[in-house]
């Protein structure tokens, strides 16, 4: 399989899993979708969990890459990038199709802490709260790792509740409680 074929594949199955969960998806649907052979498929991705992590991966490198860069659009100092984060979560939970974090649902389906595609997706989120405490401690902030572990509890919760409720109003609802955080943190 040509790279740009495998990256396609890769891009594919992100979708499948994200719209169908990780256990339910199976590598003959999988194969159906993607108009890769079973075969193919196990040449490049030992097992399916492989092709989970290289889902992760890339799910991983596109939401953060998107996530940052509409945040540098937003605001373009560290305190206005952290209050612009669910402003930005607000336009991803409006997007037609989100489904909630691809993240959660993974460590969901992978619970034990050793595997792997858990261990990827506490990464994940270990990146992104690293990201939150540098823009905290350029802003500011007294203690910025405390602030970026707030800041998370917000946003997974927010995510969390926009995925059961179908809607966007935890992020105006996370927003509210930031900004007194953020205020707290950094005045």
């Amino acid at each position: 399989m040509r790279p740009n074929k495998r990256d396609e594949l890769i891009r594919r199955a992100l979708d499948l899993f994200y719209g169908n969960g990780f256990h339910a998806t199976g590598m003959d649907l999988v194969a159906a979708e993607t108009g890769v052979s079973k075969t193919s498929i196990y040449k490049h991705f030992r097992s399916k969990e492989e092709l989970i992590l290289a889902v992760l991966r890339l799910r991983d490198e596109d939401f953060r890459s998107w996530l940052y860069g509409r945040l540098e659009a937003r605001a373009d100092t560290p305190r206005g990038q952290l209050e612009a984060l669910f402003d930005v979560l607000e336009e991803w939970f409006g997007q037609p199709g989100f489904q909630g974090c691809m993240f959660i649902k993974a460590s969901a389906e992978y619970q034990s802490p050793e595997d792997p595609i858990n261990v990827q997706s506490a990464e994940h989120k270990r990146l992104l709260q690293e990201h939150f405490a540098r823009l905290a401690a350029e802003a500011g902030a007294r203690e910025p790792d405390t602030l970026a572990r707030q800041l998370m509890v917000l946003k997974e919760g927010a995510i969390v509740l926009a995925a059961l409720t179908h809607g966007s109003a935890p992020a105006r609802d996370a927003r509210t409680a930031a900004a007194a955080l953020i205020e707290q943190a950094i005045a």
